[in-house]
């Protein structure tokens, strides 16, 4: 991954009179990867309602160190979702978030449309988002029937829509999402 610029504040210790130095300096990072985020969201979708969990993933990945090439709002469909998740794939980012449209009701068909986009599923992902989220008190999260896997060399991750679950999915992911990009990398090269 090519490096991005990072800021960093610096901060010394108390210097002569009680006062303290701060600085910045700019210094090149690796880039964790390219991510595109889906919402599927039938209200969002149609532009009935304004998406607040896409800024919210978009920063805690920023955060995580990915650069987030888009935010895209899908209708609760299993053909909008699969062409959603394969035309990431094919652009070659390196993660896709999609939120939304993991439980139980009849339109909740993300796990069905992303199980079909995979070429390896990684049921340990979303084992570890069920198991952080029923920990964070999350219940969307824990009864979500969300997958995660490789499509070529993308990994793909369903996450539940509520903010506590996208928060804590994120924390428990992205050590997560960085090893296994690391890896799907180096079987590349």
């Amino acid at each position: 991954m090519p490096p991005r610029p990072v800021s960093f504040r610096l901060h010394t210790g108390p210097g002569p009179g009680g006062t303290t130095t701060v600085g910045t300096m700019d210094i090149e990072a690796p880039l964790a990867g390219r991510a595109l985020v889906v919402i599927v969201d039938d209200r969002t979708a149609h532009g009935d309602e304004v998406d607040s969990t896409g800024p919210l993933v978009t920063e805690l990945l920023n955060e995580a160190g990915f650069l987030v090439d888009a935010v895209v709002a899908v209708s609760a469909d299993e053909v909008e979702i699969r062409n959603a998740l394969n035309t990431a794939v094919i652009g070659g980012v390196d993660l896709v978030i999609s939120v939304g449209g993991t439980g139980v009701s009849p339109r909740d068909v993300t796990p069905d449309a992303t199980a079909a986009v995979l070429d390896r599923e990684i049921p340990g992902i979303s084992e570890a988002l069920r198991s952080s989220g029923l920990a964070a008190g999350s219940l969307d999260a824990g009864l979500s029937r969300g997958v995660a896997g490789v499509s070529g060399s993308t990994l793909v991750v369903n996450l539940a829509s509520s903010r506590a679950a996208v928060r804590d999915g994120m924390a428990t992911l992205t050590p997560l999402a960085s090893q296994v990009i690391g890896e799907v990398s180096r079987i590349e090269e």
